[in-house]
Order: C-alpha cells, then sequence, then structure tokens
C-alpha cells in the first residue's frame, strides 16, 4: 500500500509541473461553465443538468488526455524497464497511476462545485440531484481513467493512447443509444452495458446500486486488463 501511495503522489505532483493538467480543466471548466449558463434548467428548475450533460460527453473526451502520458511516457522515455524491475507489484504501479489520475479528475470536478454554490446563493436547489449527479460523474471518472490507463499500458504513443481510450468510451456510452434499434430483448442486454444507460438517473436524484455497480465493474475490468498488460511487457 505504501507503493501504491508513493506511486500517486509521485503522479500527482506531475500533473502539477505539466501544462496539460491545467489546459485540460482549464477547457473543462469553460466548456461547463458556458452549458450551464445556457440551460433553461439552470433558471427554471435551479438544477445543475446543463452541466451534468455537457460534463459528461467531455469527462469521456478529457479524461484520456489526463491518463494517456501515465504508461506510454514511461514506454517511450525507456523508463518503463526501471518501473517494472523495482520491487514494486504491478497492481501497485497501476493503482498508484490511477489513484494518481483520481486526484486531478478530483480537484477538476471540485471547482464546478460554484456551479451550485451560485444555485444556493440566488435560489433554493434540490440538493438531493446535486449531490447524486457529482457522484455518477465521479463514478464515470473512474470509469474513463481506468480505460485510459489501461490503452496507456498498450503503447509508446500517447496520442494512440487518447484515441483508442476515446474510442472505447464513446463506443460504450451510445452503444445504449443503438440498442434501441434491436429486438427488446437483445437491446435491453446491450444497453446493460452502455455507459449511458445509469448516469439520467444520478442526474434525477436517484442513486442506484445497479448503476454503481456497473461503473465499478467496468473500472475494475479495465484495471485489471491493464496490469495484465504490464505483466505482459515485464516477459516480453
Amino acid at each position: 500500500m505504501r507503493n501504491t501511495i508513493t506511486i500517486a503522489g509521485k503522479e500527482f505532483k506531475s500533473y502539477l509541473a505539466s501544462p496539460m493538467a491545467y489546459i485540460v480543466t482549464g477547457i473543462f471548466l469553460i466548456a461547463t461553465g458556458f452549458f450551464f449558463s445556457i440551460s433553461p434548467a439552470t433558471y427554471t428548475e435551479t438544477s445543475i443538468n446543463g452541466f451534468l450533460q455537457a460534463g459528461v460527453i467531455l469527462l469521456l473526451l478529457f479524461a484520456p488526455l489526463l491518463t494517456m502520458r501515465l504508461l506510454a511516457e514511461e514506454r517511450k522515455l525507456g523508463t518503463i524497464e526501471l518501473l517494472l524491475t523495482a520491487p514494486v507489484r504491478d497492481s501497485e504501479i497501476i493503482l498508484g497511476k490511477f489513484l494518481g489520475g483520481l486526484g486531478i479528475l478530483t480537484v477538476m470536478l471540485g471547482l464546478t462545485l460554484y456551479y451550485p454554490l451560485l444555485l444556493i446563493i440566488f435560489g433554493d436547489p434540490d440538493m438531493g440531484p446535486i449531490g447524486a449527479g457529482y457522484l455518477g460523474l465521479l463514478l464515470l471518472g473512474y470509469t474513463a481513467l481506468a480505460i485510459g490507463i489501461f490503452t496507456s499500458s498498450l503503447t509508446s504513443n500517447q496520442i494512440v493512447a487518447a484515441v483508442v481510450a476515446i474510442g472505447i468510451l464513446l463506443a460504450l456510452y451510445f452503444v445504449g443509444f443503438a440498442a434501441s434499434f434491436l429486438p427488446e430483448a437483445l437491446g435491453e442486454v446491450i444497453g446493460y452495458f452502455s455507459l449511458s444507460n445509469y448516469f439520467p438517473d444520478f442526474m434525477r436524484g436517484i442513486v442506484d446500486t445497479r448503476g454503481i455497480i456497473y461503473y465499478l465493474s467496468i473500472t475494475a475490468l479495465f484495471l485489471f486488463l491493464a496490469i495484465r498488460s504490464l505483466e505482459n511487457s515485464r516477459w516480453s
């Protein structure tokens, strides 16, 4: 556990020293602020649905930009060999890098608390959907980071890692919409694996354990695949 925390701290500090984290965070805040301000729900329902609807897609696009360097850069610089020969487990490496990415993602989402704060100051919002919405975004962020780390473990090219991760995330997100054109039974099964299937419940203030289990399961799956990919690198 100590090794995991050490790696997480190192990665978080490297984010703070990198312009990429500031660029991604800045664009994320500008874009979500724009959609929050123009959404009719902000004024008629005193809700953050405008921010949440945009935040979902932006997370799918930006989270891979935060993770693309985590292992791909190690491969490119040749430091992956040093990392693999260090007295740390592969699982500790992956979890440490995941927690480092999660740290900057939490900061990024934390800065958006300005939006519900405005609603509290100027209105009387229902805090249930707001809290559930943030929980949904955080769970979705877990999944996006895990997929990004997995694709970063496959290549030394950061751009390729980001593009592949975005492709997987968008495919998992929009497969739910494609399911509506399939026979009902098959559509329900395919819809179960869609990232978009559970988030609307969080926006309505419904914390469904099925959604929590789904997001955590997909996160665990891709972290496991990243660990196995790193193990293969050790023996290749």
